[in-house]
């Protein structure tokens, strides 16, 4: 059992300690599904607000639902579609104060309101994305996607099989 000191301070500590407690969790370990795993229920515990936290793994061209944590969730995401297809498409991080003004949103959850996708790519390769929901609009800032682009560096090479 892993019980981790995650600070209550300023979003960056926050952070910071995430991605301390990711690497303790997934140092030695080679399984992607299982690295996903604990990463979606670490974020799920300590980051306030979520109504879902999760990844859509890079599979035969498309986004295909892996481990997560929140209410059952769409299985397939092409391509540009949605908020985690175009930050696959682009490999760029998408950060939506409202999924509603974006173009193309895929509602998987009504409740959902504000959206950050943070594409994962590990020596040029798209493994997938990290996806996190919210039912409080612009619940995300910079400084949460410049957090999660640091948990997603860190976790990329540990979510390479074979």
């Amino acid at each position: 059992m892993y019980d981790f000191a995650i600070a209550a301070g300023s979003k960056s500590e926050l952070y910071h300690d995430l991605t301390a407690a990711l690497d303790a969790l997934t140092a030695d370990e080679p399984d992607a599904v299982a690295n996903m795993a604990n990463a979606a229920a670490l974020i799920w515990q300590y980051l306030p607000d979520l109504n879902w936290a999760g990844f859509y793994r890079m599979v035969n061209g498309e986004l295909v639902l892996g481990p997560f944590q929140g209410k059952p969730a769409c299985i397939r995401i092409a391509l540009g579609k949605g908020v985690c297809g175009t930050a696959a498409a682009t490999r760029e991080t998408q950060l939506v104060a409202d999924v509603h003004a974006f173009p193309g949103h895929i509602a998987c959850d009504a409740a959902s309101r504000s959206e950050l996708v943070v594409p994962i790519v590990h020596a040029g390769t798209l493994i997938g994305v990290l996806d996190l929901d919210s039912p409080l609009p612009a619940r995300f800032d910079h400084g949460d996607a410049a957090g999660c682009e640091a948990l997603v560096r860190l976790l990329a090479p540990r979510l390479v099989t074979g």
